[in-house]
């Protein structure tokens, strides 16, 4: 269980401090070139993923953020009854970048998102280190189920 609290607390910090130097030190609009394929830019998303449902003001904001708030309840649950440590370590990365989302929103009205990728013409929307968290620990989830021996799915 510590384990799960301490990358909780792990992707927390990490996230407020690359959220913070992007705010303190980049101008909106104005991004940071890195590669051709990539670069640093300050967007404040007042939605979900990909921008959706952004147009609903505070209520969106107090709705998407005790959303979120209930999943990390049920993840937390899931987490103190988790005996796997690897699935410790996913839940603990959804439930700090979920965290450190609604930080986001309580404090700002909005998540600051700033990894900007695009390949050729194809434009991924921005996003930030707490989306990276979440999709990593869903990742560490979903591939532990798949392969998760105690179902006999890999016995022979």
């Amino acid at each position: 269980m510590f384990v799960g609290f301490a990358v909780i607390l792990l992707v927390l910090i990490v996230d407020q401090l690359s959220k913070w130097l992007v705010a303190a030190h980049l101008t909106a609009g104005s991004p940071i070139v890195i590669t051709e394929f990539f670069s640093i830019i300050k967007v404040w998303n007042t939605g979900v993923s990909f921008s959706m449902f952004s147009h609903h003001g505070s209520l969106g904001v107090v709705v998407l953020s005790l959303l979120a708030l209930a999943v990390c309840a049920f993840l937390l649950h899931w987490m103190w009854h988790e005996t796997d440590k690897i699935k410790i370590v996913g839940l603990g990365m959804i439930i700090g970048g979920a965290i450190g989302n609604v930080i986001d929103r309580v404090r700002f009205g909005a998540v600051l998102d700033f990894l900007d990728f695009s390949v050729f013409s194809y434009h991924w929307p921005a996003f930030n280190l707490a989306d990276t968290f979440i999709c990593i620990g869903a990742c560490i989830l979903i591939f532990l189920e798949i392969f998760n021996d105690k179902k006999g799915l890999n016995r022979k």
